[in-house]
């Protein structure tokens, strides 16, 4: 399963629609979650509408909240997004084998079994988390929330059952206003990715489109380059989540 966690206060302001981004990284089956850490008045407004289109629009979830809510809040959207994304899955299933039929539709034994199906596929399906941040100067008085919660989210990852393994990107970069930062590489050590921090500067505009679409591209090819690397997907499995991925 794969997903993009955006940690923002929205407004993008450089390059292409994050929306249109978000539903790029849905047909490549990457759910788009994001957090939105946002001030008071119209800014904070704004902010929180693109926050919730970039979410629909990527399949995923959002929710605004204050600083201090920020860590328990990124726990519970990634551990309910693998849920909903296994049960869509499961549904999915269920449909070809009752014709158009749904979960509800099955007896209440039967449903109870499933659902324990999906809560044991929740707890021990491998998982991918990129970690997008904002670093744009805006979200500078936030900084130290989005540590807090950063390290609380590698706690929850690492009680899973399953593999979790998480990659850890902000932006604006060092470069171009539409530059992104690769902080961590796909890492199953959860530990050693807690000193990103000392690398952040938070610092220049908020172009959350064209780094979402730069994240897709390190999915697909293991770089932030485009298609330099790829190798392709040779080795998936058949059966139920075989085709489906997020």
């Amino acid at each position: 399963m794969k997903q993009i966690l955006l940690i923002t206060d929205g407004c993008s302001n450089v390059g292409p629609s994050p929306i249109m981004a978000a539903a790029h990284a849905l047909q490549e089956g990457i759910t788009v979650n994001v957090v939105g850490v946002l001030d008071y008045g119209t800014i904070g407004e704004l902010g929180g509408f693109e926050i919730q289109e970039i979410a629909k629009a990527g399949g995923g979830i959002h929710r605004i909240v204050g600083t201090p809510q920020l860590a328990r809040t990124m726990q519970m959207m990634t551990r309910k997004t693998v849920v909903q994304t296994i049960q869509q899955a499961v549904n999915k299933e269920i449909q070809q084998i009752l014709g158009g039929g749904a979960l509800e539709d099955l007896p209440p034994d039967k449903r109870s079994q499933v659902v324990e199906v999906v809560d044991e596929l929740a707890e021990t399906s491998p998982l991918q988390v990129a970690l997008l941040i904002d670093a744009s100067a805006s979200m500078k008085p936030k900084l130290g929330a989005v540590e807090e919660a950063i390290r609380d989210l590698m706690l929850s990852l690492k009680a899973r059952a399953g593999s979790s393994r998480l990659a850890v990107f902000h932006f604006p970069g060092r470069g171009s206003g539409e530059d992104v930062v690769k902080d961590v590489d796909w890492t199953t050590d959860l530990d050693g990715a807690r000193g990103l921090f000392h690398r952040l500067q938070m610092k220049g505009a908020t172009p959350t489109g064209p780094a979402l679409l730069k994240v897709i591209d390190y999915y697909r090819y293991g770089t932030l380059e485009g298609n330099q690397s790829w190798q392709g997907d040779s080795g998936q499995e058949e059966g139920m989540l075989g085709d489906y991925v997020v």
